[in-house]
């Protein structure tokens, strides 16, 4: 009996080994026909059948992408710099259009003919009172009024807020603004051509307001503003006109609180400026 079982064996090895079996999974065989009624094969059944299945099933196709993934958007070109030219046309069409100062601001929102808008926290508009008799334009914000988005607020803005207490004023009673209402890196001076870009807007804010006097503060905004070559040691303390193309205005250059800062000594010329513009304030009906 036992002969006999080691014979059928034998010849059921032979048999699998002419099939191509040439290695054992398991040390028990498997009943595949009992395999598709029992639930669930337990961990080591299912490595037994790893290797055959794998042999058996056909290999699967790697899954779509779903339906719902979103295609890659193209790269974008590049916005091409709109030419000097046309952004200054542009400028004074667009300053044209402001009937108020808050319209006014809001275009100068939307405005990107300006490369230093890119480079600029925010829009620095203007401080004080848009019914004031005085207003005061300066050159560009620097990193304190970019932060904030005021003109004139930090170690420059507290003389100035100094010299017009000395006499008798305060931000309630002026408005401030500068030519160029985006801060320039590394607060160097703005070129030109930004200058330019800028000062429809300057002009367009200056009629709104229709203050009795102005004054320029520092080189750049008198030669911008009042149309003269002249270094400001020269033109500091005279009266010029400024013409809004519907009336003329008083107007007085003097030094820029950034430059008094560095040099103390011109502050006695100052003081006579803003005493002469003190007593033209009191005479001056318009």
């Amino acid at each position: 009996m036992i002969a006999d079982r080691d014979k059928a064996a034998r010849e059921l090895i032979a048999f699998y080994h002419e099939a191509g079996v040439d290695a054992a999974v398991r040390e028990e065989p498997i009943d595949r026909l009992a395999e598709s009624l029992t639930p669930a094969l337990d961990d080591n059944a299912a490595g037994a059948t790893a290797t055959a299945a794998t042999r058996e099933r056909p290999r699967p196709s790697p899954p779509a992408p779903p339906a719902s993934r979103p295609r890659a958007e193209p790269p974008q070109a590049p916005v091409a710099p709109v030419a000097p030219e046309a952004a200054i046309m542009a400028a004074r069409e667009a300053a044209r259009s402001a009937a108020s100062l808050e319209e006014l601001r809001a275009i100068l929102d939307r405005f990107e003919g300006c490369a230093l808008r890119a480079t600029a926290t925010q829009v620095v508009f203007a401080d004080g009172n848009p019914q004031a008799r005085l207003m005061f334009v300066g050159e560009a914000p620097g990193r304190d009024e970019d932060i904030e988005g005021l003109p004139f607020v930090g170690r420059s803005g507290k003389l100035l807020d100094r010299m017009l207490a000395a006499i008798g004023l305060d931000r309630k009673n002026v408005y401030i603004a500068n030519i160029v209402p985006w801060r320039p890196p590394g607060n160097r001076t703005p070129t030109p051509q930004e200058t330019a870009i800028c000062l429809p807007f300057t002009r367009r804010q200056i009629e709104l307001v229709d203050p009795a006097i102005l004054v320029c503060l520092g080189n750049p905004s008198t030669q911008t503003l009042l149309s003269t070559n002249e270094g400001i040691t020269k033109t500091r303390g005279r009266w010029f006109r400024f013409n809004t193309g519907t009336r003329e205005i008083r107007a007085m250059p003097t030094f820029h609180p950034a430059f008094l800062l560095r040099n103390p000594i011109s502050k006695r010329l100052a003081w006579r400026d803003f005493l002469a513009i003190k007593k033209a304030l009191e005479t001056t009906t318009s």
